[in-house]
């Protein structure tokens, strides 16, 4: 089976992409659903990152308490990667079992943090979906109701726009109409399926 990674910076659209290609029956497999399932109530990743960074890193209910594990990895790089020690495994885990279950020509993989997490050889190709930094503050402000300078603090932690797009086999345009983003699904499909082993 044909692994798609798909990836992007924070903003550009990548859920919309990744509903259009569901909507395609192609399987999509999600990193960020992955995350957060691992750190339920209960999960061995939570009571791993309780132990690592105390009692405050939890509600009083026992769920992970995101904003200030938000707070705490931007503002601690050191305990960004402590963070990321801990999760990232279990995610790529639960990719290849999730990928298993799996019986098509080829699956999309939508792994965010790709390129940061060096493991853009974990798939066969990879789709960058793109669009201005200027777009990802206004769309990212918008939707998280956050100031436009930590929007850019976030994208700072992410690979450069030019890295992700020389790294790319293939570049999704997320500045055009809904109509013309489907068709650039569309013709990424068909290859996708001509590429295909299946």
């Amino acid at each position: 089976m044909l692994k798609i990674g798909l990836t992007g910076g924070i903003g550009c659209g990548k859920s919309a992409v990744t509903t259009l290609f569901n909507q395609l029956n192609v399987p999509v497999i999600d990193a960020d659903e992955i995350a957060h399932q691992l750190v339920a109530v209960g999960q061995p990743a939570l009571i791993l990152i309780q132990q690592t960074f105390g009692v405050h890193s939890l509600y009083a209910d026992g769920s992970l308490n995101r904003d200030a594990i938000r707070e705490l990895v931007f503002t601690h790089p050191e305990q960004k990667q402590k963070l990321e020690a801990i999760i990232h495994p279990l995610v790529y885990q639960a990719i290849e079992e999730q990928m298993a279950l799996l019986n098509a020509p080829y699956c999309i993989i939508s792994i965010p943090l790709l390129f940061e997490t060096n493991n853009a050889d974990f798939v066969n190709r990879v789709l960058v979906v793109d669009c201005p930094v200027e777009t990802q503050i206004d769309r990212v402000q918008k939707r998280d109701n956050l100031t436009a300078e930590r929007v850019q603090s976030i994208i700072n932690t992410q690979v450069s726009r030019e890295f992700r797009r020389a790294s790319a086999h293939d570049i999704i345009d997320n500045t055009k109409t809904t109509v013309e983003l489907a068709q650039q699904v569309e013709n990424l499909h068909n290859l996708y399926l001509s590429l295909s082993t299946y």
